[in-house]
């Protein structure tokens, strides 16, 4: 923990004052929310930026809160506590939401949400200020989030309250900012709203917001090339598990977020994990993002193709359902619910045997399978080659299917004897 006191504000401004924990990225929205809330609620602000993985956005992040007038600045770095606790129960249930998204912004909110708490609680605050919009999904997934975790917390969402809040645009919130003396290093010619950590980063915004137009992958990516600029040259790698969690990357044992962060130059420098999508929303509407997941595309498929070899098939379908559930009840901000646990009891009893070695190619783009191994694995050579071994007979298939087929030959029988009563 990293706690900075800013020294700009005069001892008589924090005198009896209420305390606001705003959840502060540095970027232009959480910016102007400083002297914002100074102005209408004449709160004691105090600024507090989780670190899941954002990299070089956290710079300059101290001389832009003193200058905006925030009372102290906490910066918790919590990329392990997310990797672990989040990623990988994730990661483990295979939760993709619609097809493709594999929950990056979504994930990081309930730690976000907890620390806020923890430092809410810590300061005596008696509200909890966040900058997401009043269109998006992070107003749902924060306030859900504290509400479990402290429902006598206030909760301050500005874009939703129009009758203070009168910055309808970025320029509106600049020319605030400008007027109150702050100077950001933004240029607005490149103003793409972007969402990043460890795990991932996400561009919304200018001409992604046409559903026609191609992405403008030259300005837009930050992770990765795209497959075309890819090396036209394989890159090996492997990963072992064991229980379901990643333990080391070409051998070499790592921690999650090591072995996240390797995988991220690896597969970036591949073209890999680059998607296109129009999602819908939790409060209704679609929305068109392109999304940046290298490693993570990287570990989920790796992860994925060891359970091929280890899950019995009943199991196999009942985490797939399952891991469709989890994956809309993380999207949805529902982290903190009964129903997240159980679901995550679940998927954890699967993951006991879910230990070996996955071997991968990386190709412009592409995942290629290079070799599975386990100790576990369900895969029998002698009962799944064509030769006859001692533990399956070819014989033995015809009682199976003609039990297994026995309703639709009832059926067909009953069919036709039905056709000829009403001929």
């Amino acid at each position: 923990m990293y706690i900075t006191f800013i020294q700009n504000n005069s001892l008589e401004d924090f005198v009896m004052k209420e305390k606001v924990i705003l959840a502060y990225s540095g970027g232009l929205d959480t910016t102007a929310l400083i002297p914002w809330l100074k102005e209408n609620f004449d709160y004691e602000v105090i600024c507090c930026c989780i670190n899941c993985g954002q990299g070089s956005e956290l710079d300059g992040l101290e001389e832009r809160a003193a200058l905006s007038g925030a009372s102290k600045l906490y910066i918790e770095d919590i990329v392990d506590e997310f990797c672990d606790d989040y990623i990988v129960p994730c990661v483990q249930a295979g939760a993709v939401y619609e097809n493709k998204y594999l929950l990056g912004t979504s994930m990081a909110r309930p730690p976000i949400a907890k620390k806020l708490v923890e430092i809410a609680r810590k300061e005596g605050a008696v509200a909890i200020c966040h900058g997401a919009t009043g269109k998006g999904n992070d107003q749902i997934r924060f306030e859900l989030g504290i509400k479990a975790l402290a429902p006598d917390l206030k909760i301050i969402a500005p874009w939703r309250m129009t009758d203070v809040w009168t910055m309808q645009s970025r320029e509106d919130e600049m020319e605030y900012c400008k007027a109150h003396g702050i100077d950001l290093p933004f240029n607005m010619s490149n103003s793409y709203s972007r969402d990043r950590n460890l795990w991932h980063i996400s561009h919304e915004g200018l001409e992604l917001e046409d559903p026609a137009a191609e992405p403008d992958y030259e300005h837009l990516l930050v992770l990765g090339v795209t497959p075309q600029k890819a090396p036209d040259k394989e890159t090996e790698i492997s990963l072992t598990f064991e229980k379901g969690v990643p333990t080391a990357l070409n051998g070499k044992s790592m921690k999650v977020s090591e072995i996240i962060t390797e995988l991220n130059e690896l597969g970036g420098a591949n073209g890999i994990g680059i998607i296109d999508i129009v999602e819908n929303r939790v409060v209704g509407m679609k929305s068109r993002g392109v999304y940046e997941t290298p490693g993570g595309t990287i570990l989920m498929e790796a992860h994925a193709q060891l359970e091929e070899l280890i899950l019995d098939r009943d199991t196999m379908e009942m985490k797939k359902k399952l891991g469709s559930q989890f994956a809309q009840i993380v999207y949805e901000g529902k982290w903190f619910t009964p129903l997240r646990e159980a679901i995550q009891a679940f998927v954890e009893s699967t993951q006991e045997y879910v230990t070996g070695e996955v071997k991968l190619k990386l190709y412009k783009g592409n995942i290629i399978k290079a070799g599975t191994v386990s100790p576990y694995s369900l895969y029998n050579e002698s009962l799944a080659s064509f030769t006859t071994g001692d533990l399956y007979d070819h014989h033995d298939a015809d009682g199976f299917i003609t039990l297994f087929g026995l309703p639709l030959k009832v059926r067909a029988m009953k069919m036709a004897e039905a056709a000829k009563e009403n001929k």
